[in-house]
């Protein structure tokens, strides 16, 4: 080997750099559990303890020394799946940043552009591009993008000119919606820097208007959804006096009489509310009669909503009636009964409190004919926390001159007037309070009901700033601490058995050569770890696998190059000309890079097209692939050749495997037409399997929300289905056993098409009313859906998927497996230089692809394990497409090398036959590792993986199958019958 000083210089700097960077991990796993231990299960105790941590040297190394903060930013990163906390993707609204630029144009052929854009959005496409084809189909050149009605107004007037076509329009546009995109990320980062979770992480995700945001150990679901979707948006509005809107309600009661079904009755007197004085209606309708009659009547659609023993001045309502409320109101006959003084109303709930969180009041805003508010959060030049003078949680805001001169106007039209100013925040009344005299000098404060986290995240959100548009929450995943840490336990496990096994059997097989490919393998897991350090990766669940993998590919390089030396040894070389053939070009190392090319195209697909964990593991995979190269390479052969220099002998195998797959004459040709008619069979049938009995497709492709719920005890998942399958719960839900009878994962796409963190709640207060029986001691409800740290039961991970970012996902999965097969073709195509070994290879892939499918399709009801289609299962498609290419490749680089050479001698099937049977140790070595390691982890790796272990198992063990007995015939097949006598000729000659 040339240059054995210098690689042996690198080997040694690779891992003493890879130690030292992986040292900072261990260093920063010390002080976590150092923190945790201190708290005792207080979150905040905890996030104190590592930020009192921060500055504080707690690494020396003699010449240079480190703080604890530079520790963290040094070690390798967990992501949530094992760490525990939040992740979520906002997608910021950008039809709101259009009608905004739009200044709200009233246009239909505008407005139904936008309707048109949302429902007809393809997988992948911007908003914008949607909105762009949705226009030009409406208006058909009718109206243009410059005009009046769209978007030559005077919030755009320096960009657009009436004379402008619309592609430069778009120009313009799409530069006004990324500023707002980017505007959107600047407000989130200042959000979730202030709150206090240790190493947050927000990104862009390209141009699509979503951002990523991960809380790593964040344990309060609804205050993060709250704080994250919050726009901000804060106005201040004046009320309507009751003598103004009295009579209303009793006028849009009586009309929606006639047009709704009939209201529930009750035993309640409504002859109050009849009463000629309409200053005194609403407070007569919330008022709880005690001559109340007791025949019962029919209140009317809203009265009979209306709870009568609430203490308040308007009138309330539970919150699950607030939509249809909402729904009454917003009619255009029920608006037409609002008196003229009070046309442009406009109605807003009142933020609940804990006392009561079902009751919400209804206000009644003084409205203007613009739809904006008399003073905005625009002129809220600072926020503080407080205490109202009841000493009660509070936050104070001070204006700008400006904002300050329009509230002393406001506070004193109110004082004059004697009605209310109303604080709303994202269209909820905060406050509603009256002045004595005009309030001068811009300071004002909101109260209410409010607790210490609540005034801290209004503070927040208010000096932040308001978000340019809504962002609602797309997908989001939630996974409790206790879970984060049984997926490092059974990865860790599945890791060091893996690595036992792995190499107890390639000490078995080659005996010391065997122990040279395990010190590569020890040198290459340093290395790809300390990678892993240095460039910032984050360490996922399906990360582990990929880990668990590279061992298998680790001693992948090593199997073929020891079978090859063993070749030349019984052919007559000497050791040293054996192992130079076999490191050669000419030996081994064609057959090597070709696999591993394969291996990293499929790798590279998987990270393009993949998202969070899936993103992971190929990251792991395709560092693995170049460190196991580089350490099966030079790191054994370092030892090899020092047994050269002293004159030891290495046979490559033991006294017992000396002999295996030696001498083996099998006619794999000669059987050709059963396995074409064996695997066209299975085709068959796995296609009827796809249209009768289709696939378990997960939330990934479909959209919803799935729940991993632990009980206390053992549950039926047919109980549980059938509760949330009831018409007051989700009417639709799915609960299936994982793992232990006792865990179960239930799935549901009940109102996945609305957004909003009131429907989020709503949900989640659905599950958890619905489950608590089947709990034997009582949670609440914060028990039940927050995650604490060693929590044991109740909601430990969850996961929402919104129908946009579905299809999404289920775009990039079939253009992420289509894109591997055709990329991995071509390059065989380029290697082969002939087109029928690409058609041998596509056939194979294509056979085990539809097996795999085939198998998941037939088996998913009946299996104790998950089989769910989704980015796991691609993943695994993916990495069979790979490995299945892998073991092809190894077949024929050896058909092409004995039919370029003249060595051979007889038929063409039988030089073929003979090329096989040459390769058969090779083939079955590296799928029996593959096979060993994918096991491992199958039995250990954790439930949550276990159906992405399994398409992985099976594709390996059929992509074996294929390139011995379908890829191989297809090439044979397919090749010219005169090639096939040039070949016989020049062989037999």
């Amino acid at each position: 080997m040339q240059n054995k000083g210098l690689i042996k210089f690198f080997a040694i700097v690779f891992t003493l750099v890879s130690i030292y960077q992986l040292s900072f991990t261990f260093v920063a796993n010390g002080i976590a559990n150092d923190a945790k231990e201190f708290a005792k299960g207080d979150t905040s105790k905890e996030n104190e303890y590592l930020k009192s941590m921060g500055e504080k040297e707690v690494m020396n190394l003699g010449f240079t020394s480190f703080t604890y903060n530079d520790v963290v930013e040094k070690q390798i990163n967990k992501g949530l799946d094992l760490e525990g906390g939040i992740n979520v993707i906002l997608e910021v609204s950008v039809k709101d940043i259009l009608k905004g630029l739009s200044n709200n144009s009233k246009n239909p052929t505008f407005n139904r552009a936008l309707s048109r854009a949302t429902k007809e959005r393809k997988g992948n496409q911007d908003y914008l591009d949607a909105f762009f084809d949705a226009f030009a189909a409406e208006s058909n050149g009718t109206v243009k993008l410059a005009s009046p009605e769209a978007f030559y107004n005077r919030n755009l007037s320096d960009e657009i000119q009436l004379n402008m076509t619309d592609d430069q329009v778009k120009v313009v546009l799409k530069k006004k919606v990324s500023e707002s995109i980017e505007s959107a990320y600047g407000v989130l980062r200042e959000r979730i820097d202030k709150f206090g979770v240790v190493q947050p992480n927000i990104q862009k995700l390209g141009e699509s208007g979503r951002i990523l945001v991960e809380l790593p150990g964040a344990k309060d679901i609804d205050r993060v959804e709250k704080l994250l979707s919050s726009t901000a948006q804060l106005e201040f509005w004046e009320t309507l006096k009751p003598d103004e809107v009295g009579n209303f309600l009793v006028l849009a009661n009586d009309a929606l009489k006639k047009t709704e079904t009939k209201a529930t009755t009750a035993a309640v007197d409504t002859t109050k509310a009849a009463a000629t004085d309409t200053k005194s209606k609403i407070n007569d309708l919330i008022t709880d009669n005690k001559t109340a009659d007791k025949s019962p009547k029919d209140l009317g659609p809203i009265f009979s909503k209306i709870d009568m023993k609430a203490q308040s001045m308007n009138p309330s309502f539970n919150v699950k009636d607030t939509a249809l409320i909402n729904s009454y109101l917003k009619r255009a006959d029920i608006r037409a009964l609002l008196p003229a003084a009070a046309s442009n109303a406009k109605f807003a709930w009142g933020k609940t409190n804990d006392k009561n969180k079902d009751i919400t009041e209804l206000y009644f805003l003084k409205g203007t004919a613009d739809g904006i508010a008399p003073l905005t959060g625009g002129a809220v030049t600072d926020a503080s926390k407080s205490f109202d003078r009841f000493g009660k949680p509070a936050v104070s805001m001070q204006m700008n001159p400006t904002g300050s001169r329009k509230w002393e106007q406001l506070t004193g039209d109110i004082a004059k007037q004697g009605n209310m100013v109303a604080i709303v925040l994202d269209n909820v009344v905060y406050s509603a309070a009256s002045a004595k005299q005009a309030i001068s000098g811009g300071q004002t404060e909101i109260s209410g009901n409010f607790t210490l986290e609540e005034t801290a995240d209004l503070e927040n959100v208010l000096r932040a700033g308001k978000l340019p548009a809504a962002a609602e929450i797309v997908q989001s995943a939630v996974v409790g601490p206790s879970l984060g840490q049984e997926a490092i336990d059974n990865g860790i496990l599945s890791s060091i058995i893996g690595l036992l096994l792995v190499s107890l059997w390639m000490v078995f097989y080659y005996g010391r050569a065997g122990w040279y490919a395990n010190a590569a393998l020890i040198v290459n897991l340093i290395i790809l770890f300390g990678l892993m350090a240095s460039l910032g990766f984050v360490l996922t669940l399906p990360g582990i696998a990929g880990i668990v993998l590279t061992m298998g590919t680790a001693v992948d390089a090593n199997i073929i190059i020891y079978e090859r030396a063993k070749e030349e040894l019984r052919a007559g070389l000497s050791l040293e000309d054996a192992v130079k053939t076999a490191f050669g070009w000419k030996g081994a190392m064609r057959s090597i890079i070709d696999a591993n090319v394969t291996h990293i195209l499929t790798g590279a697909i998987l990270f393009i097209f993949g998202e969070g964990p899936i993103r992971g593991f190929a990251t792991t995979l395709l560092i693995g692939i170049f460190t196991s190269l580089f350490t099966s390479i030079f790191i054994a052969r370092f030892f090899i050749d020092n047994d050269i220099a002293k004159g030891r002998s290495l046979a490559f195998c033991t006294n017992i495997t000396k002999n295996w797959f030696t001498g083996f004459k099998f006619d794999y040709l000669k059987i050709k037409k059963f396995t074409y008619a064996f695997s066209l069979l299975v085709c068959i049938l796995s296609f009827a399997s796809f249209f009768t009995n289709g696939f378990d497709q997960g939330i990934d492709f479909v959209g919803g929300r799935t729940y991993q719920v632990k009980f206390d005890k053992p549950v039926s998942a047919e109980d549980v289905t059938k509760v949330l399958s009831a018409e007051d719960v989700f009417k639709s839900a799915e609960a299936k056993v994982i793992g232990t009878d006792n865990q179960l994962k239930i799935t549901t796409k009940y109102k996945i098409k609305e957004e909003g963190v009131a429907v989020d709640k709503e949900i989640k207060e659905k599950l958890y009313n619905a489950l608590k029986p089947f709990f034997a001691k009582q949670l609440t409800y914060d028990e039940f859906n927050n995650t604490q740290e060693g929590k044991s039961f109740g909601v430990v991970q969850s996961m929402k998927v919104g129908p946009t970012v579905a299809e999404d996902i289920k775009t990039n999965a079939y253009w992420a497996v289509i894109g591997a097969m055709l990329i991995v073709c071509l390059y065989l195509v380029v290697s082969f230089r002939k087109y029928q070994y690409s058609l041998g290879a596509i056939a194979a892939v294509a056979h085990d692809v539809i097996f795999v499918l085939g198998i998941y399709s037939a088996l998913y009801k009946f299996m104790p394990f998950h089989m769910e289609i989704d980015q796991h299962f691609i993943a695994a498609i993916l990495t069979v497409i790979g490995y299945s290419m892998n073991d092809t490749v190894i077949v024929f680089d050896r058909i092409r090398e004995f039919l370029g050479g003249k060595s051979h001698h007889g038929s063409f099937d039988q030089i073929v036959n003979d090329s096989i049977n040459t390769t058969l140790s090779r083939t079955l070595n590296t799928s029996l590792t593959m096979i060993l390691v994918l096991s491992i982890m199958f039995f250990f790796g954790g439930d949550s993986i276990r159906g992405f272990i399994f398409a992985m198992l099976i594709g390996i063990i059929v992509g074996t199958y294929s390139s011995l007995f379908i890829a191989t015939p297809v090439l044979v097949d397919t090749m010219p019958n005169a090639d096939k006598r040039q070949i016989e000729e020049e062989h037999n000659a």
